[in-house]
């Protein structure tokens, strides 16, 4: 549970700031430096904090009043700035400390900027809780965010009816970088945007998509200000020249979208062999074996430099006893298992190939399938889906990709739950046009089939439900 209260710390009592932790103190500084008529800002707290058993990872959301910058076309908005996902105490009570040459804590502060409406006198503090629902994100998963990455919340922001339903995230374009006692914070800027500016930022990349937001004054503007109110999105503004960007964008860079968290499965369609414990079916509902390590590490490279794609309910609560919060648990990257202690170790799980294969997704995950073709394996990339309801993951190779166990000889090839699919630049152009209709905004009648007996290959795009409910 969080209150509003004005800050009585070192911003309002330079005196007292000896006594404040030193972490906490650095961003307090730099938020002077920004704002040195708004000693006393209104903020945002959770009542009992995350260290002591508290469902807010944040310990404060300061929020202050900018008026803006008139030369450049800014116009007046709140702003706001979170205290938690860096390390605020070097005490190890929430982050582990690393050293001052590192990232403290995450490595990242969020701060977002919103609209101020006409009359408004106090800053709307629903913002103060969409942080706290990305910072649960963060230390539930230990995923970090970085520039250019895009979030999938699927709902208004705010909870209304606003078109505003997804974010970008970019540098804070005021505050900057803050070197603490305990590592180095960056500030990651929250931009609400429309679905339409989502899937562009999904096929293209994001910090095309927040460049183009810069130029239009209504959606952002050179500081990428919030407003819930906006009912165009910028293909709405200017529709031919923002979608020929975004096409040439795509057409002459492809995408840097490597990898999606999603709903999929994939089944084998060959032949069981006498070794019925290698060759079984990954499916819902089985318990396949863990990735290795070896696997886990090629396919977190494959997300690192790409973006995370998620859901709002790919964003859960912590649970508070899942682990406990006396001693911190080391920070993991994106795929690595919840239990590595049930891992295989890799030369002990076979590589096969596999003569035919099923592939299945849910309706967003298989809107994404002309993205993948078109924007990674049509430039010579890769692309990998890794299920959120479990260890299984799909990635889809072109000819010349190294380290892809699948070959142009033997195009299907598993390697415990993870399956590699290579595909060649012909069938790629072929599945293209088969799949033509999941790159429309329309919603697609589900469920919905697509095959090629030639190359024994079968893709089904299915309702949510089947992946949410897997003993239906």
């Amino acid at each position: 549970m969080d209150e509003v209260r004005p800050i009585n710390g070192p911003a309002a009592a330079p005196g007292l700031a000896s006594i404040f932790p030193p972490g906490l103190q650095a961003i307090y500084g730099e938020c002077r430096r920004l704002y040195p008529d708004q000693a006393n800002p209104l903020q945002v707290t959770a009542i009992v904090k995350y260290w002591l058993g508290g469902p807010d990872p944040l310990d404060y959301i300061s929020m202050y009043r900018n008026v803006g910058c008139a030369a450049q076309d800014v116009q007046e908005h709140w702003h706001y700035i979170s205290f938690g996902l860096s390390d605020l105490y070097g005490d190890n009570r929430v982050h582990e400390f690393t050293g001052q040459e590192g990232p403290s804590g995450f490595g990242f502060e969020l701060t977002f900027r919103l609209k101020r409406e006409v009359g408004e006198t106090a800053p709307p503090t629903w913002p103060a809780e969409l942080m706290q629902g990305l910072a649960r994100y963060v230390f539930q998963s230990e995923n970090t965010f970085c520039s250019g990455d895009h979030i999938s919340w699927h709902s208004p922001l705010d909870n209304s009816e606003s078109r505003i339903q997804h974010m970008l995230l970019t540098e804070d374009p005021q505050i900057s970088p803050v070197h603490t006692p305990f590592g180095l914070v960056n500030f990651l800027q929250i931009v609400g945007v429309c679905t339409e500016e989502l899937q562009a930022a999904q096929q293209w990349n994001g910090q095309g998509i927040l460049e183009l937001l810069r130029g239009v004054h209504v959606a952002g503007g050179p500081w990428l200000i919030t407003d819930m109110r906006r009912g165009e999105t910028m293909f709405d503004i200017d529709p031919h020249l923002q979608q020929e960007r975004v096409d040439q964008g795509i057409e002459t860079e492809g995408s840097n979208l490597s990898g999606v968290s999603a709903k999929c499965v994939w089944d084998d369609l060959s032949r069981p062999s006498e070794d019925e414990e290698d060759s079984r079916s990954i499916c819902i509902g089985s318990q396949p074996r863990r990735l290795s390590e070896k696997d886990t590490e090629q396919i977190r490279e494959a997300l690192r430099k790409g973006l995370e794609f998620n859901t709002k309910a790919a964003l859960p609560p912590i649970n508070s006893q899942k682990q406990g919060h006396d001693r911190p648990q080391s920070r993991k990257d994106s795929l690595e298992s919840e239990s590595s202690a049930a891992i295989i170790p890799h030369e002990l799980v076979r590589t096969r190939q596999l003569e035919s294969v099923h592939l299945k997704f849910n309706q967003e995950s298989g809107t994404l399938l002309p993205l993948c073709l078109r924007g990674r394996l049509l430039h010579g990339r890769h692309f990998t889906y890794k299920s959120i309801n479990g260890d299984t993951a799909i990635t889809f190779v072109s000819t010349g990709v190294e380290g892809a166990f699948a070959t142009e000889e033997h195009p299907y090839a598993a390697h415990g739950p993870w399956l590699q699919i290579l595909l060649t630049e012909e069938f790629v152009e072929q599945m293209l046009g088969d799949l033509s209709e999941l790159n429309t905004r329309e919603e697609t009648k589900l469920p919905k089939e697509y095959s090629w007996p030639e190359k024994k290959l079968k893709i089904s795009v299915l309702p949510d439900s089947v992946f949410d409910n897997p003993l239906q």
